[in-house]
């Protein structure tokens, strides 16, 4: 079985191969944003919590 002619393309056309990856990585990209920020909320509502916990535990 042949293999079909490849057609001329320029260095600026990118293969579908490499839009995939590069949406891959966008969504990676927005992923791990997202999960930092969740993590931040967290810790920041944790020691929230803590602090007010202190206070209530002092009077």
């Amino acid at each position: 079985m042949a293999k079909p002619p490849k057609t001329a393309t320029s260095g600026d056309q990118k293969t579908e191969a490499d839009l995939r990856a590069e949406r891959r990585a966008a969504a990676l990209r927005a992923n791990l944003h997202r999960r930092k920020a969740q993590a931040r909320q967290r810790t920041d509502g944790t020691d929230a919590s803590s602090i007010d916990a202190k206070k209530d535990d002092g009077h």
